[in-house]
């Protein structure tokens, strides 16, 4: 069954670096396309297979392009064809509430003169690229260069919104794990999820070093210079993302041993408390226990057998008492 289930569009129209036009409609992209003075940026939100089929006899897209936009799901990359690009990336978001990390899908036709984007859903807000856009307008003049790279900068700057978050998300459970009274389920609890979300970042931002290599290195012959210096830094903090998550994975991964091992010596010093009470205890049974022989002894029958009996009951207990308290067994 196809994703796409909804028909909204978003466009601009960039003439010398200026938006003339905007929410143009989708039948006259094929007019949009022939203007060679018009760079345009063209935004679906679950398009149909109509609309899809309509995009790709208008702009000429290869049929496999088109159908990995349709059919979605697909891993972060980039692909080089004839007269365009196709791009697949997705867009990061972190429920600090959930503890849990969600991503948007969404694929891009990189032409000549014109960004397409298609988004399986509208959760990833395109007015957060539309914003970046037009506070960079002195870059606009770089045409289809600058509507890319403002979309891959929102793109990455979520991961770094996420990084951010699973940092204190790590702080925290840090403080968890040493407070005195800990609650080991909600230590596992988390870091269970803080593992989880740091795994799908990784599998979503790593792959982006593959999407814009590429775009470093100029091998898109429609791309010029101009946005070069801006698609590097891009590059540079994607780099740092996939740093800082690995660092982080590693560092959940030490916190839950951490946890494990601090269990386990929990548990030491309870068998130790509860040996050395149990050594107490042998003491007086021990005693009684002989004193209880059906023997004639020393003392029995007598008030000092009693009593000799008593002190040593106490003097031997007290001893061990001292002994584990003095090796800190209690």
């Amino acid at each position: 069954m196809a994703r796409y289930d909804e028909k909204v569009l978003k466009s601009r129209i960039y003439r010398k670096g200026q938006v003339t036009e905007v929410d143009f409609a989708l039948e006259d992209l094929a007019r949009i396309n022939k203007d060679r003075g018009a760079v345009y940026w063209l935004d679906l939100v679950a398009p149909t297979p109509d609309q899809l089929h309509h995009l790709s006899e208008t702009l000429d897209l290869h049929e496999l392009a088109v159908e990995d936009a349709f059919s979605g799901m697909q891993r972060p990359k980039i692909d080089h064809y004839d007269s365009h690009l196709y791009i697949n990336l997705y867009h990061a978001s972190y429920d600090a509430k959930q503890k849990s990390l969600s991503t948007s899908e969404l694929s891009v036709f990189v032409m000549k003169r014109g960004l397409v984007t298609i988004r399986s859903s509208a959760a990833f807000d395109m007015d957060a690229v539309t914003k970046r856009w037009d506070e960079s307008a002195e870059l606009s003049d770089g045409g289809v260069d600058y509507l890319l790279w403002g979309l891959l900068d929102v793109v990455v700057d979520s991961y770094f919104d996420v990084i951010q978050v699973l940092d204190v998300e790590l702080e925290e459970l840090e403080n968890l794990m040493f407070e005195e009274k800990r609650d080991s389920r909600l230590i596992q609890q988390r870091s269970y999820a803080l593992r989880k979300a740091l795994v799908l970042l990784r599998r979503i931002a790593i792959p982006m070093r593959e999407v814009l290599s590429p775009l470093v290195r100029r091998e898109a012959n429609f791309l010029g210079d101009h946005m070069l210096p801006y698609f590097q830094d891009v590059y540079d903090h994607v780099m740092r993302v996939g740093d800082w998550t690995d660092s982080l994975r590693d560092l959940v991964t030490t916190l839950l041993e951490t946890h494990l091992t601090i269990q386990g010596n929990h548990l030491n010093l309870i068998m130790k408390k509860v040996t050395s009470w149990a050594a107490i205890v042998a003491v007086p049974t021990a005693i009684t226990g002989f004193y209880g022989q059906n023997i004639p002894y020393p003392g029995i029958d007598s008030q000092t057998g009693f009593i000799t009996s008593s002190i040593l009951i106490v003097a031997l207990s007290g001893l061990l008492y001292w002994v584990f308290k003095r090796r800190d067994w209690l």
